[in-house]
């Protein structure tokens, strides 16, 4: 609720008070020599107070960017995939030790932009927007959880194009090559591992992290469970594959639950 107070100094000026106050909240004052001018901030104010966008403003001008990544890195980052998180720490760091020092509230589009220019120089474009991305979630927990900012301003910063993949199939002699090579292999697991990745497109992390629960023979099925999008995904077993599976589980060790273990059973 907002009210206006009118106030005649000793010299007879006459200014125009404005309080806005809002049940929880700290209230928002301003002065003014016009009724016209306060009227307008208070109905602005009031709005804004409302939404939550005034406060939000406020606590904008109190936290910089080495607040956002700090906490982000504390309360955040130990919660994602630990592959990722050594690129992350990298990246931050990099924000931080170049805009670290700014307000919330001057951080703003084409600051960013700016910076993202400097990222280019000797940077894949594909690289350049993992740094964008990193701290566009830092900013944008900063804004839906903790409420440090109204608007995450990498909204409006367009990403670097990056080229289109390349798509690579194995010619019929080269996958032949490739599987007499692992035969020969002093590595016991990396035949069946290549026959595997062959069959399935399974990533490296996925085979390597394959347990014996996760396969059953007599159905002809495996699961992958930790696969880079985080869904567990089902393959069915056929024809060599599935003959080289079962060949390969003759060697079972009851040490692991691992389909693939290293030399020390881990």
């Amino acid at each position: 609720m907002a009210t206006i107070v009118r106030r005649t100094s000793q010299d007879g000026h006459v200014s125009f008070l404005v309080r806005v106050r809002r049940k929880g909240m700290p209230p928002q004052t301003a002065t003014f020599s016009k009724r016209s001018e306060a009227k307008q901030w208070a109905q602005m104010t009031e709005g804004a107070v409302l939404e939550g966008r005034h406060f939000q403003a406020s606590e904008a001008k109190k936290h910089t960017l080495t607040d956002v990544i700090t906490r982000y890195s504390r309360e955040v980052l130990p919660h994602k995939r630990p592959a990722t998180i050594p690129d992350q720490v990298r990246q931050l760091h990099w924000w931080q030790m170049h805009l670290g020092h700014y307000l919330l509230a001057d951080i703003t589009p084409a600051l960013v932009a700016e910076h993202r220019t400097i990222l280019t120089q000797g940077r894949a474009n594909g690289t350049v927007n993992r740094y964008l991305a990193i701290l566009s979630h830092a900013l944008t927990v900063a804004v839906k959880e903790w409420q440090w900012c109204a608007d995450n301003p990498i909204r409006k910063v367009s990403e670097p194009k990056e080229p289109r993949g390349r798509v690579r199939f194995l010619a019929d002699d080269e996958r032949e090559r490739l599987l007499v090579a692992c035969q020969t292999s002093r590595n016991k697991h990396l035949y069946a591992i290549i026959v595997l990745a062959l069959a399935t497109g399974a990533r490296r992390g996925e085979l390597l992290n394959l347990c014996w629960s996760d396969v059953d023979i007599k159905c002809g099925t495996l699961t992958f469970h930790q696969t880079k999008n985080g869904e567990r995904r089902a393959v069915p077993l056929t024809g060599y594959v599935l003959e080289v599976l079962t060949q390969h589980a003759k060697g079972q060790r009851l040490d692991t639950p691992l389909v693939f273990p290293d030399s020390f059973g881990e």
